[in-house]
This record gives structure tokens, C-alpha cells and sequence, in this order.
């Protein structure tokens, strides 16, 4: 296998569906064999720009055709587990974008499936290839505990960005969607246990159900005492202000990504902002006999960090590493579970207006 390019089939063609797409395309060790969607145009369009690749309108029909080694599941949540566990029984290994299910009971049926079947199953939590939140979190390691955690991602959307954001609408919200991702940072920032979580939602437009909120925010306690926030909106009436908080705090100091050059002038609907972080700044909080800082504040440029498609690029590169060196995914796996259950959680405290005991 570690000679012979593996044949890997991408289910969806939209930005994440076309960034992996596009990484199989040029990373050695893939031959990237088809593209899945149900949208003729999209998917044509995307098959020719990559030098004219198989087509197909439902994954059945790429399985049975391509018997690809391995599957990107790029299509939105609620097809997730459905997808993933057939391809995992059709012996393919399998990559599929975050959220891992809709619930956490999908979430585990896909871990016993890779489980049963002997086959790998990547999670796409970009951030964990980015070397800059690599650093952030090393950084937040060092500042003591308990840890205040304050994030969020609330994007400005129109047009395109929020006919996606209303299909995802009908199965989850912002804070589920988005907030896998930075639950899944805070908690590899304390390394402890997650014990309850609270949150609040709006529904701010028509256009979407009427159980549904387009607009949440979540706090999580963990085990150590450290707290996390996080908040996420989507549509046309969101506010650019502040919309890309990234923000520690410990005893010993604090570090924040930031970017004073472009603070209220970046587009929150731009897929690389969301990752970007341009620099870290990082406080301490030692001080001498008089009350005043002994160290200036530092920043840390992190301006040459990857954009999204290098992102993507390295995700499957990990993919395959994964795969040709058989690396042990059950704490990748663990994790991936876990976030989902804080996000969800969070839902749950949305709708019933209380908080929510984790196990």
C-alpha cells in the first residue's frame, strides 16, 4: 500500500468538499477518483478545474465503482454518520469534516464501525494542523490555572455564505457546528475534565424553522475550575464588531491572538479569517516589590502561517499518514466525541433554559 497511490473519493463540492478535493489532487500517496454531489453544476465545475475526475451523484454508486481506499466525508452533519459507516463497511478509511455526527450515540456508532472494520477515521479539526494554534495553546499551558477561555467566530453572511448557513440551520446551530472546533481547543488548553455547561440562543430571522437560533453562546466549567465562553451567530444582520475573539487568561498572564492591522477591516464571511492569526500577544503578570510588570508584553508574529487550502492540504496529509503508518486514533477519536458532547450540551441548555450536568 505505502507504493500504490491510494484512490480517495470526495462526498460534497463546496468549500471544504473542493479544499480536500483539492489536496488529494496534488498530495503523492492519493489519487483523488471522484467527486460525489448531488448538484450537477457544482460538481462538474469543481471535476474540471481538477483535470476532469469521475463523477457521481450518491456515494453507492462511487463505492461500487471507484472501491476507493479512502472517503472525505464533506457533506453536511446529518448525512455524516450514514456516510461514514458505509464507507467504513465498504473498506474504505475514512476523513470526515466536523462535526463528527448530529448526536453523540452517531458520534460513537461511527467509532465502533472504524473499530470493527480495522479502518482509520480522521476528524477534520483544522486548528489542530495550524502551527500558530499549536502555539497558542502550548502558551496557555504555561499560564497557570484555572484558565479563562474566551472565543468566538460570528460571521457577517449574504448571498451564497448564508443559503449555507440556512441548510446547516435545519439540523444545527452556530454553536454546534463552530463550537466542536473551539471546545476542542479549550479542552486540549486544560487537559480536564468538562463537568457543566450553560447557554443561551436567539433566532434572529424568519428564514429559518422556528425551534431553531442563528445566534448562541455557551459557557463550559471543567474539573480544575477553569471556564470557557464561546460564541457563534451567522446571518446577514450579524455585527463585525469584535466577531474573532481569541483570548486566555491564567494566573500568570495572558495571550490573545490578534492582528491590530486588520482589526474591523477583515470580512467575517472569509473562509481564511477564520483560521488566520497573524500574531500572538502574550502579558505577564509578574510583578516587583513596587506593584509594577517586570517584563514587557511579547508579541509573536505568526504572519507566514499556512492559509486554508495549505490547512486542508495538511489534514490529509495526516489522513494518509495515519493510514501507511497505522497510528492510533482512539484519543483523536475520544476527543472528537467529547467536544461534541459540550457543544451539544450547550443545545440542550439553549432549549431548556438550564444547565446541563456532565457525566
Amino acid at each position: 500500500m505505502a507504493n500504490k497511490a491510494l484512490k480517495a473519493v470526495v462526498v460534497g463540492a463546496g468549500n471544504m468538499g473542493a479544499s480536500h478535493a483539492r489536496a488529494y489532487h496534488k498530495l503523492h500517496g492519493f489519487e483523488l477518483s471522484g467527486i460525489v454531489a448531488p448538484t450537477p453544476a457544482r460538481r462538474s465545475k469543481l471535476a474540471r478545474e481538477l483535470g476532469g475526475v469521475p463523477e457521481f451523484e450518491n456515494l453507492d454508486d462511487a463505492l461500487s465503482t471507484i472501491k476507493p481506499d479512502a472517503v472525505a466525508v464533506c457533506s453536511y452533519p446529518d448525512t455524516h454518520k450514514l456516510y461514514a459507516v458505509k464507507s467504513l463497511e465498504a473498506g474504505a478509511h475514512v476523513f470526515v469534516e466536523k462535526p463528527l455526527a448530529e448526536t453523540v450515540e452517531d458520534a460513537r456508532t461511527i467509532v465502533e464501525a472504524a473499530q470493527k472494520t480495522n479502518r482509520k477515521v480522521v476528524v477534520g479539526y483544522i486548528l489542530r494542523q495550524h502551527p500558530a494554534w499549536q502555539k497558542f495553546t502550548e502558551i496557555a499551558r504555561t499560564l497557570g490555572k484555572p484558565l479563562v477561555m474566551r472565543m468566538n467566530l460570528n460571521q457577517q453572511s449574504s448571498g451564497k455564505e448564508w443559503e449555507t448557513h440556512k441548510h446547516l440551520l435545519k439540523s444545527m446551530s452556530p454553536i454546534v457546528d463552530c463550537g466542536v472546533h473551539y471546545v476542542d481547543v479549550m479542552c486540549q488548553m486544560t487537559r480536564s475534565k468538562p463537568v457543566r455547561v450553560q447557554a443561551i440562543g436567539a433566532r434572529l430571522t424568519d428564514e429559518i424553522k422556528p425551534d431553531m437560533y442563528n445566534y448562541g453562546q455557551l459557557q463550559v466549567v471543567f474539573e480544575d475550575g477553569s471556564v470557557g465562553w464561546y460564541e457563534a451567530g451567522w446571518g446577514p444582520m450579524m455585527s463585525e464588531t469584535a466577531f474573532f475573539v481569541k483570548d486566555v487568561v491564567g494566573p500568570k498572564g495572558c495571550v490573545s491572538i490578534m492582528d491590530p492591522k486588520t482589526m474591523g477591516k477583515t470580512d467575517s464571511s472569509d473562509i481564511d479569517a477564520h483560521t488566520k492569526t497573524n500574531s500572538l500577544l502574550i502579558h505577564y503578570a509578574e510583578r516587583d516589590a513596587n506593584g509594577n510588570f517586570t517584563r514587557p508584553d511579547e508579541i509573536i508574529d505568526t504572519s507566514d502561517e499556512p492559509d486554508h487550502q495549505e490547512l486542508c492540504d495538511r489534514e490529509q496529509a495526516f489522513f494518509l499518514k495515519a493510514i501507511l503508518e497505522d497510528l492510533d486514533l482512539t484519543d483523536h477519536l475520544e476527543d472528537a466525541v467529547n467536544s461534541l458532547r459540550i457543544v451539544l450540551a450547550a443545545d440542550e441548555s439553549v432549549r431548556s433554559g438550564k444547565t446541563v450536568e456532565l457525566d
